[in-house]
């Protein structure tokens, strides 16, 4: 067991995984209605006793004012050592290449050269992770995406409906929700403020660069 999950009640510890597996498996954090459905509980009060709990414990980050506003404090920092332990002793670089950055709001030109590699184990990730993208703008607040987190992407050039992805317009690259609608597709910000982004797919310059597998929150 490790130090982390040794300061948990079991139940504790069930919601903190369940947060970790949603953010990697869907790209955003759960909210509390889905926190309760899953575990059961008659109440959203139940749910929100429990990640207050979790706060207090050092493990997450909860943002007021968005129903997902959730952020895991502790599944970075929780590999960093064994990380750089791991690659130095082969003589690897430690972590993901975190390049450029990318817009949730308007789209902004991405600078494909490698900023640094911050200690974060593409395995924690699924499917893993091949880079991350520092996120500037608000325009994917509700789905718990803020301005300055780290989005992990998963390097793929196909997506379904509904997915959160990094798509490139051009020379430049946003993250939105894909919506696909025949010969077009729309870019959806979960933010009320943003319109959405309308390509037609017969004659506009578009690409899927990838599918967001998780947030990370820079705290090393």
């Amino acid at each position: 067991m490790s130090k982390e999950t040794s300061v948990l009640t079991p139940r504790q510890a069930e919601i903190l995984d369940f947060v970790r597996r949603t953010l990697v498996e869907s790209g955003a954090p759960p909210t509390r209605e889905e926190i309760a459905d899953a575990f059961g509980f008659r109440s959203l009060n139940a749910a929100e006793q429990h990640l207050q709990a979790l706060q207090k414990k050092g493990l997450i980050e909860l943002v007021p004012g968005t129903s997902r506003g959730i952020r895991l404090k502790g599944a970075v920092t929780e590999t960093v050592r064994a990380l750089k332990e791991a690659a130095h002793e082969l003589g690897l670089p430690a972590g993901l290449p975190l390049i450029g950055k990318v817009a949730a709001g308007s789209p902004i030109l991405a600078q494909e050269n490698v900023i640094r590699r911050p200690a974060v184990d593409p395995l924690l990730f699924r499917p893993r992770a091949d880079y991350l993208l520092e996120v500037r703008g608000m325009s994917m607040r509700d789905a718990g995406i803020f301005d300055g987190d780290w989005l992990a992407v998963h390097k793929q050039t196909q997506a379904q409906s509904g997915q959160i992805v990094v798509a490139r317009l051009g020379d430049e690259v946003t993250v939105k929700r894909l919506k696909l609608r025949g010969a077009r597709a729309e870019l959806i910000a979960e933010n009320p403020d943003f319109a959405p982004i309308v390509v037609d797919l017969r004659r506009d310059p578009f690409a899927i660069e990838g599918l967001a597998v998780g947030v990370v929150r820079p705290s090393v």
